[in-house]
């Protein structure tokens, strides 16, 4: 039996708005606006964009051993965050696998919200429940209760802070606090997924859509538009944020990902960590790369990445860049392959593309030193 298309409590304003609706996680979401990626792109890099992320999923974990069980399900270290602290991480099987990409937010320390991402709201629930069956915690699916707006770009903090109880300015990267929107309740936190500064909100469901009208209306005179899937994909290219589905999957490993900065092996046991260690110790046989076409094309994910000619890898994810106007993907490849500097091609439509590993992120805000 075919599955019902979920929608988000802003399904009526994308379709006011005139956005093009398509399917993406179980949810019909808009991959763009009237204005087009393009124009959406270019907003959030210049002034702001706002995205509809309601389709995440919120998982809570509470309870005396919430802490304990949080540390033991995930890669990062728990035990560095204070309450109102966001943290980046990952799930890993006992394999070392990625289960999911995700971020921590402690609320107490007895007190955890999980942000997960929308194609494994499910997986990832049955996921964190076996891992607490027989511990003190309770686990509650917070996703149908909570709308997630994200305000991105270089403006986001002037115009939220035209709304806010707070001036989000003062706020720290990778914090968050609790404070009115367009005199609603929110939870506001300094993340985002563009590679920009910017502010997600964690809503009620009733709140939604007054709050995205009222951001809307507070940034038009800086040139905010809404802003749909194809430009959130091409802003975390640009950015070199890995996609789970894309770049990670139980296939691949953190460390193989060029992500072992998130893993803390040094601290006690969590799952994975045993294969990980292994792993760290052994050396990795393929590595997660960007490359910068040299001449002109489009990669796209499945494209063959090649040296003189031989498959060497293949693309995980692939655009024209709207800001930096050239090809740009992000590949496995071998491992003898991914130093950066090394010369490769991406083979479309039978043509071999000349292009080199670079350092990732592709794109850097102004004033960013790395």
């Amino acid at each position: 039996m075919t599955q019902a298309v979920k929608r988000t409590p802003l399904h009526p304003e994308h379709l006011r708005l005139g956005g093009k609706m398509v399917p993406f996680a179980g949810f019909e979401l808009p991959v763009h606006y009237p204005a087009g990626i393009h124009a959406e792109h270019h907003a959030v890099r210049t002034a702001a964009g706002l995205f509809d992320v309601s389709h995440m999923g919120e998982i809570e974990v509470s309870g005396r051993k919430a802490a304990d069980r949080v540390q033991w399900l995930t890669v990062n270290d728990v035990a560095l965050l204070e309450d109102g602290q966001v943290q980046y991480s990952m799930m890993c099987t006992e394999s070392g696998g990625v289960v999911d990409d995700l971020l921590v937010c402690r609320m107490s320390d007895s007190r955890y919200l999980l942000v997960v991402n929308a194609v494994n709201r499910d997986t990832d629930l049955a996921w964190v429940r076996s891992q607490a069956h027989g511990f003190e915690v309770e686990v509650h699916d917070r996703s149908d209760q909570t709308a997630l707006l994200a305000l991105q770009g270089p403006a986001s903090a002037d115009i939220l802070g035209r709304l806010s109880s707070i001036d989000p300015g003062t706020l720290r990267a990778f914090r968050f606090v609790r404070a009115q929107v367009a005199e609603r309740r929110a939870l506001i936190s300094r993340t985002g997924y563009t590679g920009e500064d910017g502010f997600e909100l964690y809503l009620e469901t009733d709140d939604a859509i007054p709050v995205w009208n009222a951001l809307l209306d507070a940034g038009s005179d800086l040139r905010i538009l809404p802003c749909g899937l194809g430009a959130r994909d091409t802003l975390r290219l640009e950015a070199g944020l890995p996609l789970h589905g894309a770049e990670l999957d139980g296939g691949h490993s953190p460390l193989e990902a060029g992500l072992g900065w998130v893993v803390k092996l040094d601290r006690e046991s969590f799952l994975g960590k045993d294969a990980l260690v292994e792993q760290k110790k052994e050396g990795v046989d393929r590595k997660l790369v960007g490359i910068r076409l040299e001449k002109r094309g489009f990669p796209r994910s499945g494209y063959p990445v090649v040296s003189e000619g031989s498959e060497v890898g293949t693309v995980s994810s692939g655009t024209l860049s709207p800001t930096l106007e050239v090809g740009i993907a992000i590949a496995w490849v071998r491992a003898r392959f991914g130093e950066v500097g090394t010369s490769l091609a991406i083979r479309i439509r039978d043509r071999d593309v000349p292009g080199r590993v670079v350092e990732l992120p592709f794109y850097r805000r102004p004033g960013d030193r790395r």
